[in-house]
């Protein structure tokens, strides 16, 4: 897996990482299966927030080229996150230990938090800008290793001023561009990057794929989802309304982008794309549903080196599950039903659309090369 694209004898696939706090353990046991298989490489990783953490670190691991060095440094990253969280004031209650509950819902800093966070602003909370977590990836990653590293890296930001999705590369990142990507509003100052304010990039790609289709030569894209798209019920206290708000929120630009690849592909199986040089994307999905819609939110800020380690393990099981059932498709066909995602069986329009005559096919085609063959001689 560490070897330049593409690299003989294994299934290629890009990676895309969601973002969601401690949960993003689920991640970093599903990296280390794969890490773990040895028949799959990696060409790109697209995250953000904490898909964006875990990307670095795997980048740093893998400069050698080495799975095993690859998969200690996630582990090294994960449990220094454990560590530091152990003399934060936010922890489990022992009615919650005691039955296995790992929301931090009933911790008495954690509920003083939620509540000032929402009418007081960080910058006022904390003027000095000190941020533990920036520390921590500055001193466990190395961010010249992950400047050397094989993999192409695309970590998401939203720029604050614009609304607007900001992609960071390889070659320019650094642990600023890294908390850039997790800057969540309502807990940390934005994080200014040549002068430009940037959040958390959730907001505008949870990750973003749109990097994969035109920077990458392999076709596979891999998402690890740790944001559930589907809940049972109405939420109906306040704290769940807007939890279930910012998940929806967080999943709705990577909803869209689904719907794109699965509206191209259509269109590529149709002939409508003839000679336009638009490419089909082959779609797989690594999740635990039941898993991870049953946390509450205020578990993303669980650190605790058990509830971690439980993710963790569940990731490697659903890596394991996908791998036993779907290894032999990586590059063959998606295995995941993209329609039934964005649009459900409850869409009249589900697979409906007027029956007519492609146009202009080949001139858009021709136009196309015609730019490539410009674009070469300069």
């Amino acid at each position: 897996m560490g070897g330049p694209y593409p690299t003989p004898g294994l299934k290629m696939i890009n990676l895309a990482l969601q973002g969601g706090g401690a949960h993003g353990a689920f991640s970093w046991g599903v990296l280390d299966r794969l890490l773990e298989h040895g028949g799959v490489g990696i060409e790109a990783i697209t995250g953000a927030s904490a898909g964006a953490m875990n990307a670095v670190a795997l980048a740093d691991g893998l400069a050698c080229g080495d799975h095993e060095v690859a998969r200690a440094k996630l582990r090294t990253f994960w449990e220094s996150v454990c560590d530091a969280a152990r003399t934060s004031p936010i922890q489990r209650t022992p009615f919650d230990m005691a039955f296995g509950n790992w929301s931090l819902d009933h911790s008495p800093a954690y509920v003083w938090f939620d509540i000032v966070s929402r009418i007081v602003s960080p910058y006022a909370l904390n003027p000095l800008n000190l941020n533990p977590l920036r520390d921590l990836v500055a001193s466990v990653i190395d961010f010249e290793r992950v400047c050397s590293s094989p993999l192409k890296l695309f970590l998401s930001a939203t720029n604050v001023e614009t609304g607007r999705t900001k992609v960071f590369e390889k070659s320019e990142l650094t642990a600023d561009h890294v908390m850039a990507s997790a800057a969540l509003p309502f807990m940390f100052h934005a994080v200014e990057i040549d002068g430009v304010p940037y959040w958390d990039g959730g907001y505008m790609g949870n990750p973003p794929l749109w990097p994969l289709f035109d920077q990458c030569d392999t076709d596979d894209v891999l998402l690890v989802q740790i944001n559930p798209f589907h809940r049972a019920g109405a939420p109906t206290s306040a704290r769940e309304i807007l939890n279930r708000l910012n998940e929806i929120t967080f999943n709705s630009s990577l909803l869209k982008e689904l719907r794109a690849v699965d509206f191209v592909t259509r269109l590529l199986e149709d002939g409508r794309l003839e000679g336009t040089g638009y490419r089909r994307v082959i779609t797989h999905i690594i999740q635990d549903e039941a898993t991870l819609s049953s946390l509450g939110a205020s578990s993303k800020m669980n650190a605790e080196k058990a509830f971690i380690e439980m993710l963790f393990a569940k990731g490697r099981t659903a890596a394991n599950a996908w791998l036993d059932a779907h290894f032999e498709d990586i590059g063959v066909r998606t295995t995941v039903d993209l329609r039934g995602l964005f649009e459900g069986d409850e869409d009249a329009l589900d697979g409906y659309r007027i029956d007519r005559e492609a146009k202009f096919k080949n001139n858009a085609g021709k136009r196309r090369q015609e730019k490539k063959a410009a674009a070469a001689q300069e």
